[in-house]
């Protein structure tokens, strides 16, 4: 799973156009929203669609899972590869 963390916070990056930032300075662990990155609602839509693009998944915006899914780089690697073998 570790190359999929790696190719996550590289989508992370280009998604949403974060040239001051590199793939080692983002913690897979750490908190994409509020403490952790920082990010916002726009770049949680904006990280949404890129997911489902590259790996064909499917979001569900309403649910809660999506946003557990949404806490880390981690935790989003975890859903993809479930997501893969379902």
């Amino acid at each position: 799973m570790s190359g999929l963390t790696t190719e996550l916070r590289e989508l992370l990056i280009d998604a949403l156009e974060l040239e001051d930032i590199a793939v080692e300075d983002i913690d897979p662990t750490a908190p994409l929203f509020g403490d952790g990155l920082g990010l916002d609602s726009i770049d949680a839509l904006e990280i949404g669609v890129a997911v489902q693009k590259k790996y064909n998944v499917r979001l569900d915006a309403t649910s809660e899972d999506t946003r557990e899914h949404f806490y880390s780089i981690e935790n989003l690697a975890r859903f993809i590869e479930s997501a893969r073998s379902a």
